[in-house]
């Protein structure tokens, strides 16, 4: 079986797709890397692989959009699994950096935004520099004649030989990251104390939203997250991303069999284990 995920070496991707590989002991499994997070999702859809690990949701950032975004409006793609890896950001140079200025700083844009904090503090005027993953932007550095950084996994300055000039830089030290496992088998819906996740649009009469809503709350099922996404065909039309959690399969059944009847959209995407 072929797993893609975001690469290069050195990402959280990476460490997730390392922990979720360790699961799968009936095949034998190839991990390939792709550039960005888009391109891995395509290879799902292409059947290039029959699986991805991406990123979803970030404690500090939320959600990931490009992810949750393919996950909605492509029909064939479903969550299987889910990881929760802890973020902890360093800030990295080259080894044999000295003290010279720094005239750049490099990351995954999520990485520059739960780093805040840390890059107005010691760097208001240094120009910031999106890469398509953490890694990536250590291997730049690496790479590079410029006396330039990067925000990147501890791993990543092992892999890329760079060397940390401050740890630890994130903006919350519980920062954590959730990944998600994708392919285009259709899951089964069992709950079992897993977590559920579903998109649904309604009509646009007043309280169309409450009354599925309702529905959760009469089958006293929790509502862990609800993110509404713009349909992108028209302005103020919107889609529901919803996370559920319920150890009881029929309170589960009931609901979402009335949802899907009161909605003008419903996509079950999956019910599934978290891994940590």
């Amino acid at each position: 079986m072929k797993i893609g995920y975001l690469g290069p070496d050195g990402t959280f991707s990476q460490q997730a797709v390392l922990l979720y590989q360790k699961t799968v002991t009936d095949k034998k499994t190839t991990l390939l890397q792709y550039n960005n997070i888009y391109a891995a999702l395509e290879g799902v859809i292409k059947n290039e692989i029959e699986e991805c690990v991406v990123p979803l949701e970030n404690s500090i950032e939320g959600t990931v959009t490009s992810t949750i975004d393919l996950l909605i409006f492509t029909p064939e793609l479903y969550i299987k699994k889910e990881m929760v890896i802890p973020v902890w950001e360093d800030f990295l140079v080259k080894k044999d950096y000295n003290g010279q200025k720094i005239t750049k700083i490099l990351s995954h844009p999520q990485a520059l935004s739960q780093c805040a904090a840390f890059l107005r503090k010691h760097f208001p005027d240094v120009l910031l520099q999106a890469t398509n993953s953490t890694a990536e932007a250590a291997k730049i550095v690496s790479e590079s004649k410029e006396c330039i950084a990067s925000l990147s996994p501890k791993q990543s300055a092992e892999v890329y030989q760079l060397k940390a000039l401050y740890e630890g830089v994130q903006d919350d030290d519980q920062n954590k990251t959730r990944f998600v496992v994708v392919s285009k088998q259709k899951p089964k819906q069992q709950a079992k104390g897993q977590k559920t996740s579903i998109v649904f649009t309604t009509g646009h009469k007043p309280g169309d939203l409450y009354r599925i809503l309702d529905i959760i709350s009469i089958w006293d099922i929790n509502m862990t997250k609800i993110e509404s996404r713009p349909m992108k065909h028209q302005l103020g039309t919107y889609i529901f991303f919803v996370d559920l959690e319920t150890e009881v399969q029929q309170d589960l059944d009931a609901a979402l069999k009335m949802i899907a009847r009161k909605t003008t959209y419903f996509k079950f995407l999956g019910s599934y284990a978290v891994l940590k």
